[in-house]
């Protein structure tokens, strides 16, 4: 097969493939880099290099993440009537993220600030503006889920909505409900009930991450459930065997940041889960992806392409051995 047919198959090969709908927020992201926690006052310093602002928010890192992997994505969101709508929009077409379904119906775009140290320790302040009295209009919803079968909704209020809806059309729904402690938290309860694919981080849990993926699977029968351990890895509970696994954490280049490492978690679990329909090869390259990743300081920078992970995968195979977890 020539250059040319194999391009064109290829093409042709994207075209037929299913999507995968992500619907969550972007933001602009203003990144400060200090020498270490807790920050003292000082009425002006010169951190030369270390403030950059980048595009960002769970649901943009989630569709570029996705997109770099090779996969075909609906992205919804929304965002301001300001100076950033531009922007926002050429950086989506670079990446190659359709602004289809990226409305401009806010009168600011949301924004967030990251202090990070050396050690890759961050701390997240995030302004969502008036988005979390927003609703994303359900027909724009439902034309863009008709061509995909993983609907990834992140725990964002314009998405409340749409949980029923693609439960109600057969869709895999997939949720990252981040930091929570409590398994009735009022404001992601609806997440976690319509998630069949459900992650979140153990930095809040009271108990073990085991005792809480039982937990989950006694009030939700969440089908697969990944818990992020940060530098432990990250551990899966898989309900029709009731079993759980630890992925090990590893190591590829000096981490520079740890903001976005569970979005590339998340993202690269689905894109390897899409494809195997196995969940423990799945996490595997999952936790391979984070820690390339978070040797980037932007949330949404650092994601390597399908053959490149492929590639890392057949290097650092043996160190990504799971562990079978007793409870």
């Amino acid at each position: 097969m020539g250059i040319g047919s194999f391009r064109s198959h290829k093409s042709s090969l994207m075209r037929s493939m299913k999507k995968i709908l992500v619907s969550g927020l972007i933001n602009i992201e203003t990144t400060l880099r200090i020498d270490q926690f807790p920050l003292h006052y000082f009425p002006v310093t010169y951190p030369f290099h270390g403030v950059q602002s980048t595009l960002s928010g769970v649901g943009y890192n989630l569709a570029k993440a996705l997109t770099i992997l090779g996969n075909n994505v609906n992205f919804l969101s929304l965002i301001g009537k300001d100076f950033y709508e531009p922007i926002i929009r050429v950086e989506c077409s670079t990446i190659g993220v359709s602004d289809q379904y990226l409305l401009s119906e806010l009168p600011q775009t949301a924004q967030s600030v990251i202090i990070y140290e050396k050690s890759g320790r961050r701390q997240i302040h995030t302004d969502l503006k008036d988005i979390q009295e927003r609703q994303y209009p359900t027909d724009l919803f439902e034309q863009a889920l008709s061509e995909c079968d993983l609907c990834v909704l992140c725990n964002i209020n314009f998405n409340r909505h749409m949980l029923e809806i693609a439960r109600a059309k057969g869709k895999t729904i997939a949720t990252d409900v981040h930091a929570i402690q409590d398994l009735n938290d009022a404001y992601n309860r609806d997440f976690m009930a319509a998630a069949e694919i459900l992650f979140l981080s153990h930095e809040q849990l009271t108990c073990s991450p085991q005792a809480f993926i039982q937990s989950l699977w006694d009030h939700y029968h969440n089908r697969i459930i990944v818990v992020g351990l940060g530098d432990q890895g990250a551990m899966l509970g898989l309900l029709e065997t009731k079993s759980i696994t630890q992925i090990p954490a590893i190591q590829t280049r000096p981490i520079l940041n740890t903001i976005g490492a569970g979005d590339a978690l998340f993202s690269a679990f689905l894109h390897t889960y899409q494809s195997t329909r196995d969940p423990i090869l799945s996490l595997q390259k999952a936790v391979l992806f984070s820690s390339f990743k978070i040797g980037c300081i932007g949330a949404a920078e650092g994601s390597i392409d399908m053959q490149t992970l492929s590639t890392f995968y057949h290097e650092y195979q043996h160190q990504l051995s799971p562990v079978k977890i007793s409870f």
